[in-house]
């Protein structure tokens, strides 16, 4: 009887420690592979700004509940502004705040949307950024956008979640600091 009540007790506890999901998603974007844009060292201004409605980045739909939302662990926008700022430096620019080519990042849109059934999951995550860029006479406005769906087995776990986003924000940072209209305009 003793056995049978400690048996139970410790597959209570298992079950309770399993149904405990983390809270908040730690992205880690990196630092894109970068082509050389500039021989001068051109000075550029750069700033990231959040536009989203919402701060969360996951939500699990889960049929007739409601949807559960995870947050970053850390804002976004600091992550995303380090990641430009060492992408460009990388490509030749120096970063100065006073600079009067100046280059803006919104962050529009950062989510995944996951739905869980009884025989696996689709995740699709979307994000967009917006980047303006002004020089002393000009202004160009661009959107950039990564979409990607995972799909598996089972439940969807929080470590394959952060390194999808984590892989598109490599792509599309990667896709704005290599883009040759963007570095032409800041480079007039």
């Amino acid at each position: 009887m003793k056995r049978l009540f400690l048996l139970l007790t410790a597959a209570i506890t298992l079950c309770g420690c399993a149904t405990q999901t983390p809270s908040h998603i730690a992205l880690e974007p990196q630092v894109p592979h970068v082509q050389p844009q500039t021989q001068s060292r051109q000075n550029l201004a750069i700033e990231t700004i959040d536009t989203r409605s919402a701060n969360f980045i996951v939500r699990f739909n889960n049929e007739g509940d409601a949807a559960k939302l995870v947050s970053p662990s850390e804002a976004p926008r600091r992550q995303i502004d380090a990641v430009f700022r060492k992408g460009f430096t990388q490509a030749g620019y120096q970063v100065d705040p006073s600079a009067v080519q100046h280059i803006q990042f919104q962050l529009e849109q950062l989510l995944t949307d996951v739905n869980e059934s009884t025989f696996g999951f689709e995740a699709k995550s979307n994000i967009i950024i917006n980047v303006i860029a002004k020089n002393s006479t000009q202004e160009l406005t661009k959107r950039y956008t990564a979409r990607g769906t995972l799909s598996g087995p089972f439940s969807a776990d929080f470590a394959t979640l952060e390194l999808e986003i984590n892989k598109l924000l490599g792509q599309l940072s990667g896709d704005i600091i290599n883009d040759p209209e963007l570095n032409q305009f800041i480079q007039q």
